[in-house]
């Protein structure tokens, strides 16, 4: 292209496409069409993600053979870096350098499953309600007990989201009407401060790794905070009034939206920026990943509409009742999905999610005892203590299970047991009660959170604090440590690819 006609459209338009892989989000930038300047509208790229093993698109040889040869002289020269700096001290201010894609994908350490856990709800009332929840292995089945360990009032406002930090649940936020979200030491049971970047109420938050926190607003704005010294990373505007809420898919890399403008929106947490959006035609409520992160589900009113990643409707649930929440769990008997959904009608529904797609989801089960509608459903899988040594100890019992936890407006704290669950193929619908309930005697809960609690194995609780302490310090560097390599690496790619 001349000069000329540079000077009379403008520079090309580059768009956007989103892959997202097991553990790998790429956004790679698409020439678009030439003549378009930055006031014209150019066409949205298409909503959509490549899940690893579909079919890439194809690409020249020569370009691909020059591509390969680049990216391994490149890792050639890291490694010999490596080796000439090995054995020296790192400062402080150092970015880490990229990790191979085998480096970033190798298998991290299996779980350890807390053998208890601690729940902690908002209210309208303004009022916190911390509770832990242990288990007796003294009895079979497992004896499930709730004990409070704080109530207070943590906002002037009424209490709208709450959200524990994963694997270890050092971290609480709680978002609240007064446009303020406070950060909390779970463990030393103590308020760290106050982070006031909204200029509206806050409607969701939920932290994608123990080092970040992501936060929605009626602002219509989304922000990303790190833990490290909860400040502001990115500030993700998109939509257009308020965001209703965020879902952060299993990888950690990209996180789904909806709010009142009817758009769906995705988010690239690696660069801290949006990266395709579509209209639903309706006002989603709540989105939600599925566990393996392979489909995803919007709620809107009594309808839930289930996709593909390929933004394909798979199904379309009419609820009997209003909706307030949804959740993906995995089951704890037999393969398969389940959909749990809270509603207007005092119940949970517990939908089986067929591996066949041509199979309707279908309620198998239904959790009773709240006597007012239901507003939120958390599930954490947990380890079950071993029973106490006996004549008639089966040695093939269960040693780990999932809870459901819901609140409601009748102030009621319920614990269920997912695996009472029926397994797939049953025709009768099961009524499951609770294993556990908390009242706080008429406050209307809003939302809660479930946090690991204690690991198996007998320590002294003052060494078990400093080495956990010392483990959390450790995996947070770990993990701000891959987010910046993950950046680093998608921005060399994205240059090399641009070039």
């Amino acid at each position: 292209m001349t000069k000329e006609k540079h000077a009379a459209h403008g520079p090309p338009v580059k768009r956007a496409r989103v892959e997202v892989g097991d553990g790998n989000v790429k956004v790679k930038k698409q020439p678009g069409p030439v003549g378009k300047t930055k006031n014209e509208s150019a066409p949205r790229p298409k909503f959509s993600l490549r899940i690893k093993g579909s079919p890439r698109p194809e690409r020249g040889k020569e370009k691909e053979k020059t591509r390969a040869e680049e990216k391994r002289t490149r890792r050639r020269d890291e490694d010999e870096d490596e080796d000439e700096d090995e054995g020296q001290n790192d400062s402080d201010d150092d970015v880490p350098l990229p990790t191979t894609k085998s480096t970033t994908k190798a298998p991290p350490h299996p779980r350890v499953l807390p053998t208890s856990f601690k729940i902690v709800a908002g209210s309208y009332e303004k009022l916190l309600y911390g509770l832990e929840c242990t288990l007796s292995p003294s009895s079979h089945p497992h004896t499930f007990a709730l004990n409070p360990i704080f109530i207070f009032p943590a906002h002037v406002s009424c209490i709208k989201a709450v959200a524990a930090s994963p694997e270890g649940g050092k971290w609480l936020a709680t978002g609240s009407a007064d446009e303020i979200i406070k950060v909390w030491d779970l463990r030393r049971r103590k308020e760290i401060g106050g982070l006031m970047h909204h200029q509206g109420s806050i409607t969701h938050l939920v932290f994608p790794s123990r080092s970040h926190l992501l936060s929605a607003s009626e602002d219509g704005t989304l922000c990303l905070f790190r833990a490290r010294d909860w400040s502001v990373l990115r500030a993700l505007k998109g939509h257009k009034g308020r965001v209703n809420c965020v879902a952060v898919h299993p990888t950690g890399k990209v996180a789904l939206s909806v709010g009142r403008d009817k758009t769906l929106r995705m988010w690239d947490l690696m660069r801290g920026r949006g990266s395709a959006s579509t209209k639903l035609g309706k006002e989603g409520e709540i989105v939600r990943w599925s566990t393996d992160g392979s489909l995803f589900a919007v709620q809107t009113g009594s309808t839930i509409d289930i996709y593909t990643t390929g933004m394909e409707i798979l199904h379309t649930i009419n609820h009997p009742s209003r909706l307030h929440d949804v959740r993906f769990c995995k089951r704890v008997v037999g393969d398969g999905e389940l959909l749990l959904a809270t509603a207007e009608d005092k119940l949970v529904s517990v939908y089986d999610l067929s591996a066949d797609p041509e199979k309707p989801p279908k309620i198998i089960a239904t959790m009773t005892g709240h006597t007012n509608r239901v507003k939120a459903v958390q599930t954490l899988d947990i380890a079950l203590p071993p029973p106490t040594p006996s004549p008639s100890t089966d040695a093939s019992q269960r040693k780990s299970t999932t809870i459901a936890c819901t609140v409601s407006s009748d102030g009621l704290v319920h614990v269920y047991d997912l695996a009472m669950v029926p397994v797939s193929g049953e025709k009768e619908k099961v009524e499951i009660a609770p294993v556990a309930a908390y009242d706080t005697k008429g406050t209307r809960l809003t939302c809660l959170t479930l946090a690991d609690g204690d690991v198996g194995g007998e320590v002294k609780a003052g060494e078990k604090r400093k080495e956990r302490e010392g483990d959390d310090e450790e995996s947070e560097e770990e993990e701000e440590a891959e987010w910046l390599s993950e950046q680093q690496e998608e921005e060399e790619e994205e240059e090399m690819e641009s070039d």
